[in-house]
């Protein structure tokens, strides 16, 4: 060791100490919380939806990106990712970014229960305004986590300009102290997806097989501008529980040729709605009435769509007034619900309802909905979520549809003697267990048109299987026309994202003078260190040399 091979006490000073600050002193500051190059963070994200619909296209066209991460406040180029939490953004910084800055991370809140309704009212006018045009920066969206809450703090309250700092010595000191992020996100570049629109069907046949048939129709899929967190849970869950149900309660009653109805009850579930302008549901009218031996549509006496019956009333939605002495106008006075008529507009880019998809081939059909327009942000938002506090909304409007559906097969009348009104409300008894387990199911699967491109596995069995329990299931597969596509759909939808805690340049060249000047500083001393111990131990002890 060292130490034993020093002459004296005197000696580990004059020859051996200074080389060993030497060495100490950089390990220090390379181990202490002045490191430039913190830890790196790793989160799942989810890119915002791409797609083409009648070659128009709309959403994110970009997917990787590294940049370093600013602020709302603080980013000004196209080398900037904005981090921000999605209820803090504004329309107008929206705007400004999608046009100037290279990337936007949006973070989602972390209960969105406990949104006040301006902020959900925001944030659903932020998701419209997103998704009206195409957007050439890559755009993401991530869950709230406690550190991506640190890392937009700490973006927030880092990189102070110039004109914050009441002096010049303060803004090198804010710049300095600062702590910067790099975002990275390297994924797969943007393909086309292989889309498989499907389509489910089965019939109770009544008692007649020329009698009329019944079609009730509801859309399996949701939508909002992040595919992977689209889970619809009102637009369209409910309306696909809704269907199942009214399904398990007729087959119960056409069970029995005893009390069989008359007409045939058509159930129809598709895999793609609104956002795809309902093209699962056109194709396959052209499949049934564009042939001439299909006779499963050959005799419609109404189609009934449901979409969106969990957050309020029943409200009915209409092409066309029905006429009285209509099978419509039975089903409207039986719900006792109000109506909403809207004329088709072929000239706009989305039909406003699934019915219309029927009433364009001359159909008589109508959509229950809680939602009062078409045009309700809500009806396509990644808020759009389970809440327990919809379940007896939605058990009620499914007990009052089926209520209404069977006393216009069976043709009740409100004249009914008690004890055969609660036989009949004993037979259209709604299985509310049945209805929170499938309204839980698929409130908890991501169900964008983008997701659901399998014809088996996932949503797609599931719901066939359930069906396939109360009569014989049709599965049809449609194919989109690759050379003039009515819609295209892109991925990849989801992502790894890493962020790199990092110092900004100026630390690096602050960091580099400091070390030259403590390695000037350390040459000079171990040059004049043994010079200073002599003349020290001279005045200590009195002696003229020290050996």
């Amino acid at each position: 060791m060292w130490l034993d091979q020093a002459d004296g006490f005197d000696e580990i000073f004059k020859g051996y100490l200074p080389y060993y600050l030497l060495v100490m002193f950089p390990i220090l500051i390379i181990m202490s919380p002045v490191n430039p190059v913190a830890a790196s963070h790793e989160f799942s994200v989810y890119r915002m939806q791409q797609y083409d619909l009648h070659t128009v296209p709309h959403g994110c066209r970009s997917a990787s990106f590294n940049l370093e991460g600013r602020s709302l406040t603080s980013w000004s180029t196209s080398r900037h990712c904005v981090v921000a939490r999605i209820q803090d953004i504004t329309i107008e910084q929206f705007i400004d970014i999608r046009s100037k800055a290279g990337a936007l991370l949006l973070v989602l809140p972390k209960n969105d229960t406990v949104l006040t309704d301006d902020e959900r009212e925001h944030i659903y006018l932020l998701e419209a305004v997103m998704a009206q045009q195409e957007i050439n920066l890559p755009v993401y969206f991530a869950e709230w986590t406690s550190d991506f809450e640190y890392i937009i703090k700490d973006l927030q309250h880092s990189f102070i300009t110039d004109e914050k700092s009441g002096t010049a010595l303060e803004a090198m000191f804010n710049t300095v102290s600062s702590n910067g992020y790099q975002i990275v996100v390297s994924t797969s570049a943007v393909q086309k997806l292989d889309s498989k629109p499907t389509t489910l069907h089965g019939k109770l046949v009544g008692r007649a097989l020329s009698s009329q048939t019944i079609v009730i129709a509801a859309h399996y899929d949701a939508s909002s501008v992040v595919p992977e967190l689209s889970f619809g849970a009102d637009s369209n869950a409910s309306g696909v529980v809704a269907l199942l149900e009214l399904a398990r309660v007729f087959s119960r009653l056409y069970g029995s040729a005893a009390v069989r109805g008359g007409p045939s009850i058509l159930f129809v579930l598709v895999s793609t709605g609104h956002s795809l302008n309902y093209f699962t549901t056109k194709k396959w009218l052209e499949e049934h009435l564009d042939t001439a031996d299909s006779s499963l549509l050959q005799d419609v006496s109404f189609v009934m769509c449901l979409d969106s019956i969990s957050s309020g009333p029943l409200t009915m939605h209409v092409s066309k007034p029905p006429k009285p002495g209509t099978a419509a106008h039975s089903i409207k006075s039986r719900l006792s619900a109000p109506f909403v008529h809207k004329k088709i507009n072929l000239a706009d880019e989305l039909l406003a309802w699934h019915h219309e998809r029927f009433s364009i081939r001359r159909m008589t059909a109508f959509t229950l909905s809680s939602l009062q327009s078409h045009k309700e942000a809500r009806k396509s938002s990644l808020l759009d979520t389970y809440r327990e506090t919809s379940m007896d909304t939605l058990v009620e409007n499914i007990r009052t549809t089926a209520r209404a559906l069977a006393s216009h097969v069976y043709d009740v009348t409100n004249e009914t003697s008690g004890e055969d009104s609660a036989m009949f409300d004993e037979a259209l008894n709604v299985d509310e267990a049945s209805v929170r387990s499938w309204y839980k199911y698929l409130s908890s699967q991501a169900r964008a048109p983008h997701l659901l491109t399998a014809s088996t596995g996932g949503v797609n069995a599931a719901l066939e299987r359930a069906m396939s329990r109360y009569m014989e299931v049709t599965s049809s597969i449609h194919v989109v026309d690759k050379r003039e596509p009515e819609y295209t759909l892109y991925g990849p939808t989801k992502a790894v994202l890493y962020v790199y805690s990092v110092k900004p340049a100026v630390f690096d060249l602050i960091l580099t003078l400091a070390i030259i000047a403590y390695l000037s500083l350390v040459y000079f001393a171990i040059q004049i260190f043994p010079r200073f111990y002599t003349e020290y131990a001279k005045v200590v002890t009195g002696k003229e040399k020290v050996y």
